[in-house]
């Protein structure tokens, strides 16, 4: 059963979406060689405390932390450890946040200092599979033609898309109907209607599509240990198009900022 939302409720949904694109920003700033995912969820939990907001994935199907640090093959689900990052990896940061009985909940993949150009090349094309997938928001279209846009976009590059695991209904459950995938068929699944409220992430294998999780009950990795990608937003049909309530403005501030 989709859940529409009003004009009101989807304004709630953007606060908690703004508060964590805030935190990812703060995690732009911090993330570097040396720095362990246990500082990043540290940081993360207080900046996010200090919004009036709670963090929206600690406790959450009993998940023991309030952000998600998925390093290098790992995909999506991992847990933060005191394993410091190093030079040349990437760690996916997805957070969550619960403001006002509604929540935000998006996700970024960073480089930790200097990248190989390929995965550099993995990161950009997963961030362009997210905007093609954005793109096919509006009404007329269906999920399928926003999931065949992110799959052939990444299929055409060489990459495997998760079939495992999809986007999803935002509100005040952390994840409603529908689901959203990252694959499919144009023409197919539930109607973009106003009101409907998601968030589109794609999660992108270098490799193979297939993936496996670890025996910590949480963490999804590769199954042939090449990295991952996982970019997300949280997208509104309003006045039968999309409107993007999160934003990479503070990621994209910091890292400009680390260049200068």
């Amino acid at each position: 059963m989709i859940k529409y939302k009003t004009r009101e409720e989807i304004e709630l949904i953007r606060e908690s979406a703004i508060i964590v694109s805030k935190t990812l920003g703060l995690m732009a700033s911090k993330i570097k060689p040396g720095i362990t995912p246990l500082q990043l969820d540290a940081w993360a939990e207080e900046f996010i405390r200090d919004q009036g907001a709670v963090p929206g994935f600690l406790g959450l199907y009993d998940y023991p932390n309030a952000i998600i640090t998925s390093v290098n093959e790992q995909v999506v689900h991992g847990i933060p450890t005191d394993r410091p990052l190093e030079e040349g990896d990437i760690v996916g940061v997805d957070i969550g946040a619960l403001k006002n009985g509604y929540y935000g909940d998006h996700a970024y993949t960073f480089e930790v200092g200097e990248v190989e150009p390929k995965t550099k090349k993995l990161l950009e094309v997963t961030k362009e599979c997210l905007d093609l997938g954005i793109a096919q928001v509006k009404k007329g279209n269906r999920m399928g033609d926003l999931s065949y846009a992110i799959q052939n976009h990444a299929e055409s590059n060489g990459y495997g898309v998760v079939r495992e695991l999809v986007g999803h209904g935002l509100g005040k459950d952390m994840h409603e109907s529908p689901e959203v995938p990252n694959f499919g068929k144009r023409g197919r699944g539930p109607m973009f209607r106003e009101g409907l409220v998601i968030a589109i992430e794609p999660m992108i294998n270098m490799g193979t599509r297939n993936v496996k999780q670890l025996a910590d009950g949480w963490t999804i990795v590769t199954a042939d240990k090449k990295p991952s990608a996982h970019f997300e937003h949280n997208v509104a049909v309003i006045d039968g198009k999309a409107e993007v309530l999160s934003t990479f403005d503070y990621v994209d501030q910091e890292l400009s900022k680390a260049k200068a």
